[in-house]
């Protein structure tokens, strides 16, 4: 599995659903306005894949051509680039994982694992990370610990420093997040925030939800 969602396997109609049934964020919410008829228009003109559509819009001076061409609003498009581009997090510094110990993400670094996305893949499989433990001496408790924080960070939103919360919280995996209970895992949000202030305000019951569904789509 790769660090990213495989968008030559997302339909555009795979799409549509998600879209339609995401808690949009409030500046997103104009995406649902005509959407039927504006995913429609884009399958009319070639558009069957979300890789198809990130292909068409990957350059910002391609969406006036194509509002043109599909007869969709430019900023309707642009607003769709932005929520679409979301599901495909950006790799972190693996020396942004200010906490772990630094002699051994130097080990790692020094072996071009630099960051999140390149790491992951070289500790996919449990017999990737004992090869790689042994190949470079690295601590077992070490890249355990890690090897869940680099998976975390492959849901959207998810930054080294929540998914240093979610592993606090008992939450060590993708999957664990997508099968959690929303509830108790605000609960214990809030718990492990109030106890090492990494936040100064609170996550919201609703950013919980979100959190759980973008995770599910990551599965």
């Amino acid at each position: 599995m790769a660090y990213h969602i495989d968008a030559d396997k997302v339909t555009l109609e795979d799409l549509l659903v998600r879209i339609k049934e995401t808690d949009l964020v409030p500046s997103r919410v104009l995406l649902l306005e005509g959407i039927d008829d504006n995913f429609s228009n884009l399958k009319m003109n070639g558009i069957f894949t979300l890789a198809d559509f990130r292909k068409f819009v990957k350059y910002s001076k391609n969406i006036v051509p194509l509002a043109e061409k599909t007869h969709i609003n430019a900023e309707y498009l642009t607003l769709l680039r932005r929520e679409v581009e979301g599901y495909f997090p950006k790799s972190f510094s693996l020396s942004e994982f200010i906490w772990l110990n630094k002699n051994e993400i130097a080990k790692l670094e020094n072996i071009g694992y630099k960051n999140t996305a390149l790491l992951y893949e070289a500790l996919e499989t449990s017999s990737k990370r004992e090869e790689l433990i042994n190949s470079s001496f690295l601590d077992k408790d070490f890249i355990d610990e890690i090897s869940s924080l680099v998976d975390l960070t492959r849901i959207q939103w998810v930054s080294p420093i929540v998914a240093r919360m979610l592993f606090d919280a008992g939450y060590k995996s993708v999957k664990s997040v997508a099968e959690a209970n929303y509830e108790e895992l605000y609960k214990l949000f809030e718990k492990v925030n109030d106890a090492n202030k990494y936040f100064k305000g609170k996550i919201g019951l609703r950013d919980v939800k979100r959190l759980i569904k973008a995770a599910l789509y990551v599965l």
